[in-house]
């Protein structure tokens, strides 16, 4: 009987300890904790307020290496092709026009002689390894800070960067057609207009007689083959010869 009061006087105890530990949070949920990165040095410095974040209204830094949004500043774009060959999953489409002369300059200097046609980038493909940021030399292909691009689409992940016009990209192509025409042409012609050069025809080396189509033979002892001996044959005596021997003896 004393176990069963013990026991209901616990119970009354633990439950008045967690009512108080739960009423203390919800006085200090009135407010709510100023979002911040967890490398902040002062994260865990507080330690009450709500907990969850108000997304989209709040939003928590991410670091600046972070691997997000791939972004192209098709200004500083080279054509280069690299991040396209290097991608391990194919999420870069590239279509390269060449120009027949230097058209601009990138921001560091790096002439421009492609046009980018077409540039776009799956990001329902990528997987953010971050490889064609590394190789890009003009380092115009970066990673952002925006990880929530979702949308209903998947087809809407695919981003264009590419800024030329369909009639833009039939003249430049034209254009190119055109210029190596020329410079076939031009080629064509400087063949034909230019002497034919005989081939030299190599004197022969040395004046001596013509070689021999035969094996001459060499004569002298030490072409002389040494002969094999032959050995006498022995005449086979009769059944009678030898039977007349034995009847003497």
């Amino acid at each position: 009987m004393n176990d069963y009061w013990k026991n209901i006087r616990t119970t009354h105890k633990t439950l008045k300890t967690g009512l108080k530990i739960t009423a203390r949070h919800l006085k200090a949920a009135r407010n709510s904790r100023n979002p911040m990165s967890p490398k902040n040095e002062n994260y865990f410095d507080q330690q009450n307020g709500i907990m969850t974040t108000q997304y989209p209204k709040e939003v928590i830094p991410v670091p600046h290496h972070g691997r997000y949004k791939l972004h192209n500043e098709i200004d500083d774009c080279i054509v280069c092709d690299k991040c396209a060959k290097i991608c391990p999953v194919d999420c870069i489409d590239i279509e390269p026009i060449r120009s027949p002369e230097e058209f601009g300059k990138t921001s560091d200097g790096t002439p421009k002689r492609i046009y980018a046609a077409r540039f776009d980038i799956d990001m329902a493909k990528c997987c953010f390894c971050g490889l064609c940021t590394t190789v890009c030399p003009t380092e115009c292909l970066t990673m952002t800070d925006e990880y929530d691009f979702s949308e209903f689409d998947y087809k809407e992940h695919n981003f264009e960067f590419g800024e030329m016009t369909p009639l833009e990209i039939l003249e430049k192509k034209k254009a190119f057609e055109e210029y190596t025409a020329k410079k076939e042409a031009e080629k064509k012609t400087k063949v034909e207009s230019s002497p034919k050069s005989k081939i030299p025809i190599k004197p022969k080396i040395g004046g001596g007689p013509a070689k021999p189509a035969m094996k001459p033979k060499i004569s002298g002892a030490s072409a002389s083959k040494p002969k094999i001996p032959i050995r006498p044959r022995i005449p086979k005596k009769d059944d009678g010869e030898s039977n007349q021997n034995l009847d003497k003896d």
